[in-house]
């Protein structure tokens, strides 16, 4: 079964150059010096942080276990971790739009890095504090780091489409390259150097140091709403307020939502679902595949992007249908493939068939990071942005807490079933958001054709 492994990882590998190399002019997008220069400094602070946050993934539940701690207590240190980025993430978040996006980057090194050093210690109150901070972190670089490229991207006057690139080519690096390699590194400082489980976190405290230094001395501050006179609260309303009034936002909002909820839940639930029974899996390679596959969507993703058709409302449909059924594989094996009943041994062949859906939802994942990060900058308005983009992050770990409360509660197929359930509400949300997104130019052509009607003159550029 070996063979198998590097066959799909060998096969996406392959895809990958194919599509990188392939590129022709219709896939590009032809930019200025002046806008590389921003953009290649962007990619390498966001390829930092998620450095930073990649390192620590792989061996967090593992540090736990080293020290001594069960099952009860290591959820509870997660669920610690998700509720922090729900109640104190979003407060901190928000704080980005008034006292400025650059701060709140910083802020996140910082977080992250006092979280980091936590880990150093064996005490449950220690690791759990270390929890909470990285909770905020999480919230701060998955909203101010967006935040302020969105903005200084318009600010320096750039052309609106060259933003896709940029979102394409961070998810490709950062979500991808960056996570192969971060969790390649991982396993040599642990394994190899046997430097122990809390190396990792060191190492991603120097990745994030040189990541802040590198925001300190080239990123200028912006801001959304810096006025003196909006308390927090009054933020909190006016965002609440901009989310019920703008339906396009809402479904933003509820789209993302259900696809982070069952992405999260996705992470908690594969290595059962590949091993049921034990099976002696290559856990980290299997990751790197993982990976590998998010880089294949993000490179189509890059290419869908660089396009003015089909638009990203559209083709979004479709890649919420394909996730959500990649995601049915789990029940439908169980009812077509005879289960094996045999402790330990290689992967199953049922495993196999999980895997390659498995791997089709990862690319999934590749495709709508960037393709999310465009909506949010086409319809969330930046005076708020970052209060907007947290709020769109309380339902997910609401539910991702809910989730890890009860994970032993219900049989796996279930969970999955749920998953894939809110993946196909997710596409149909996408259509209703696809459907609105097109009204005012049908509105503003019905107006036209009514004052062409009365004898108006029409003004058309």
């Amino acid at each position: 079964m070996e063979l198998f492994y590097y066959a799909v990882f060998g096969g996406l590998a392959a895809v990958v150059a194919a599509l990188e190399l392939s590129k022709t002019n219709k896939d590009r997008i032809n930019t200025s010096t002046a806008f590389n220069s921003f953009k290649n400094n962007y990619l390498l602070v966001y390829s930092l942080m998620m450095a930073g946050d990649w390192l620590q993934g792989p061996y967090v539940y593992y540090l736990y276990t080293t020290y001594g701690f069960g099952k009860g207590e290591i959820g509870q240190l997660f669920i610690a971790g998700f509720g922090s980025s729900m109640l104190f993430g979003t407060i901190v978040g928000s704080l980005a739009d008034k006292q400025g996006r650059k701060r709140a980057c910083v802020t996140y090194c910082i977080t992250y890095i006092l979280s980091c050093i936590t880990k150093h210690s064996p005490q449950y109150k220690v690791l759990m504090l270390g929890r909470i901070l990285g909770g905020i972190a999480t919230s701060l670089l998955f909203s101010a780091f967006e935040s302020w490229l969105v903005a200084e991207h318009f600010k320096r006057g750039f052309d609106q489409q060259w933003l896709s690139l940029t979102f394409s080519k961070a998810i490709f690096l950062g979500n991808g390259l960056i996570a192969i390699i971060s969790g390649l590194f991982g396993n040599l400082l642990v394994d190899t150097f046997s430097l122990g489980p809390v190396s990792p976190f060191d190492a991603a405290a120097c990745f994030l140091a040189i990541g802040m230094a590198i925001i300190l001395s080239s990123w200028s501050e912006n801001y959304g709403d810096a006025s003196e006179n909006k308390d927090l609260l009054t933020q909190f309303k006016g965002a609440a307020v901009t989310i019920a009034s703008d339906e396009k936002i809402a479904l933003l909002g509820a789209i993302q939502s259900l696809f982070e909820g069952s992405m999260y839940t996705f992470v908690f639930l594969w290595t059962p679902a590949l091993s049921p029974n034990d099976e002696d899996i290559p856990h980290g390679f299997i990751f790197a595949t993982f990976m590998l596959a998010s880089m294949l969507g993000s490179s189509i993703a890059s290419r869908l992007l660089s396009r003015n058709s089909p638009k990203v409302e559209s083709y979004m449909q479709i890649v919420f249908i394909i996730s959500s059924a990649s995601l049915l594989l789990p029940i439908l094996t169980s009812f077509l493939v005879a289960p094996s009943k045999v402790k330990g041994g290689g992967i199953s062949f049922s495993g196999c068939l999980q895997l390659l859906g498995f791997s089709t939802f990862e690319a999934c994942v590749g495709i709508f990071w960037p393709s999310i990060m465009k909506m949010r900058s086409q319809y969330v308005p930046e005076e708020a942005r970052s209060t907007i983009m947290n709020f769109f992050r309380i339902p997910l770990n609401m539910f991702v807490c809910i989730v890890l409360y009860n994970v032993d509660a219900f049989p796996i197929t279930v969970m999955f079933g749920m998953c894939s359930i809110f993946l196909f509400v997710a596409s149909i949300l996408q259509r209703r958001l696809s459907a609105i997104a097109d009204k005012p130019k049908t509105e503003d052509w019905a107006m036209m054709k009514d004052k062409d009607a009365e004898g108006e003159p029409l003004n058309v550029t």
